[in-house]
């Protein structure tokens, strides 16, 4: 059974961004990081944000860097973080999806743990952080292979006020990226950081979905970003454990608009992007 939000059939429909829906959307959470849960090995941390998850109604978790943090992380590294989420995907194969991360700088690499762990392996994303900024001519391989296997490319990108990082990705970064490969499943992860600005940028490309992970709970990130989008390119992501489940859907939960909206925004968008690749594994009933 779909797990259910908590309160969400409570609400009255005359509120403003109230929902009476009949039956619950599954939720699914497209930006979880195991390394801020509580446990000893990943096996631990899984079943703990799995059970903080449940909780609060989230269906599916969707995880990627293992621990420690490394700005730009070594093989043997990048090896060890992704051996670290396919044990802890073994928790529960259904609930807990994982995406394969990789640092462009080392290509040869990069394109052998894809093949690794979507390939041969249950993975079915591709996560980029800040090793090289998006416009890296490494990209385009990695796309490539991305595209072919349909998988999920997840990237972080950030406006900052004091300067990104040297290998930061910027939401115009992305589009670069974008453009060159307008077939690819892109997601702009926390929706640039400075989401007024990254709303405005990700006008430019169309194909590209719109993450509002992270950050405070602002209100009206998700209002506005379905005024300029439609509901169909946003998508919901926690940044647990870094931050809250329940901040961070309160920005879909609470925002004014429709039911249908908060549906595909909550779980709807995100598994309309991993159906392809899902069924293709056998992963979906």
């Amino acid at each position: 059974m779909a797990a259910v939000a908590p309160g969400w059939l409570s609400l009255r429909a005359e509120e403003p961004g109230s929902s009476n829906l009949v039956s619950p959307p599954e939720i699914w959470d497209s930006h979880v990081h195991l390394s801020s849960f509580a446990g000893a090995t990943p096996e631990a941390r899984a079943e703990e944000a799995l059970r903080v998850a449940t909780r609060m109604g989230i269906a599916r978790l969707i995880t990627f860097m293992g621990w420690p943090f490394a700005l730009t992380p070594t093989p043997e590294q990048i090896r060890e973080q992704n051996d670290q989420l396919l044990a802890a995907m073994r928790v529960d194969p259904r609930r807990v999806l994982g995406y394969v991360y990789v640092n462009p700088l080392d290509l040869e690499g990069s394109l052998n743990e894809i093949r690794r762990c979507i390939v041969d392996g249950p993975m079915v994303g591709i996560k980029l952080w800040v090793a090289a900024r998006c416009t890296h001519e490494h990209l385009d391989p990695i796309l490539e292979l991305a595209t072919e296997l349909q998988a999920a490319i997840y990237q972080h990108t950030w406006i900052k006020t004091t300067g990104n990082l040297p290998g930061e990705s910027t939401p115009q970064d992305l589009v670069t990226l974008a453009k060159r490969h307008p077939e690819a499943r892109l997601i702009c992860g926390h929706s640039g950081g400075t989401w007024e600005l990254g709303l405005r940028i990700m006008q430019q490309a169309p194909s590209v979905m719109f993450e509002i992970a992270g950050a405070d709970p602002t209100a009206g990130i998700t209002e506005r970003a379905v005024a300029e989008f439609g509901a169909r390119r946003v998508i919901f992501g926690s940044d647990a454990g870094g931050r809250s489940f329940a901040t961070q859907m309160a920005k879909i939960l609470g925002a004014e608009i429709d039911d249908d909206a908060k549906s595909q925004i909550l779980g709807g968008n995100i598994r309309r992007l991993l159906t392809p690749i899902m069924q293709a594994k056998g992963m979906l009933s």
